[in-house]
């Protein structure tokens, strides 16, 4: 009778890893960027700001088993990141904005020295640390459409400018 609870305890250990698989997988076919990051010699005060940035931009962060992740992305075709699940990883789900966590990672790096990215998935195909850090380096939604307003603004206004000078004289 206790190897059959033994075998019980063993398949439902299973069962709980498998759905937790597919529950990565849900995130990751939901996330519209993902970064992968080796979090080592990160204190608990630093921990805490990357959480509270993240939950500002509407990112998920956690830190998940490397076995877990791998089936997950396995499960969507995705093998090129197999060689990054290795050591610690956390793992930034971004559901609203492309760039938001590339751009919080690599501001947190910057200015703590530590952790590093191990690679990540943009629209559900598998990307570089140098992809991440030039995906990083786009500005946000919010200044780009900034950026999109003054250069559609731009020619009226000189023309209002110069029609001003030219009433003037």
């Amino acid at each position: 009778m206790p190897e059959k609870k033994k075998a019980n305890k063993i398949s439902e250990s299973k069962q709980k890893k498998v759905a937790e698989a597919v529950e990565i997988g849900e995130k990751l076919k939901k996330a519209v960027s993902v970064v992968l990051i080796d979090y080592r010699g990160f204190k608990v005060s630093e921990d805490t700001a990357l959480r509270r940035a993240f939950r500002k931009e509407n990112v998920e962060y956690k830190v998940l088993k490397n076995t877990l992740v791998r089936r997950a992305l396995n499960d969507l075709g995705i093998k090129d990141l197999d060689d990054k699940l290795n050591g610690p990883t956390a793992v930034a789900f971004g559901y609203d904005d492309l760039v938001a966590p590339a751009k919080i990672i690599v501001d947190s790096i910057n200015a703590t020295k530590k952790m590093s990215v191990k690679g990540g998935l943009l629209e559900g195909k598998a990307i570089g640390v140098e992809q991440v850090k030039a995906l990083a380096a786009i500005p946000d939604k919010k200044t780009l459409i900034a950026q999109l307003l003054a250069m559609l603004t731009a020619p009226t206004r000189k023309l209002a400018v110069a029609l001003d000078q030219i009433a003037q004289k």
